[in-house]
């Protein structure tokens, strides 16, 4: 069953930058490192057949399984930038549950609803 409101507790909006400010601290310092994890990235995206969206569904649980709340909503933008529902997104999540238990899922779920709710900007 999917949650078409959204969730009661949610953080506030906000406008920010889409690359985490520690993230962006350390690309400046080390320009080379950054570089380097572009070029795999998206040579990992063009090496087999899934689109842009079953991508960002996939490194969704990988975030999750993680426990990486930054990069999920990252991925979580990546996603509806790229057409994902809300209800694909919240089944992404809620996949998760018999891996990495409750208590994550619904933190992750709480995570990505921070996402939807500013937006795929």
């Amino acid at each position: 069953m999917s949650r078409k409101a959204k969730p009661a507790m949610k953080a506030p909006a906000k406008k920010s930058s889409k690359l985490p400010s520690t993230f962006k601290a350390f690309i400046e310092k080390f320009p080379e490192l950054g570089k380097a994890h572009e070029s795999v990235a998206r040579a990992v995206e063009k090496v087999g057949p899934l689109d842009a969206k079953t991508c960002a569904l996939i490194k969704m649980g990988i975030c999750i399984g993680a426990g990486l709340e930054s990069a999920l909503r990252s991925h979580v933008r990546r996603a509806l930038q790229h057409g994902a529902t809300t209800d694909e997104i919240e089944q992404a999540v809620l996949l998760a549950m018999n891996t990495v238990g409750f208590p994550r899922t619904v933190a992750s779920w709480s995570w990505a609803w921070t996402q939807i709710d500013r937006g795929a900007d």
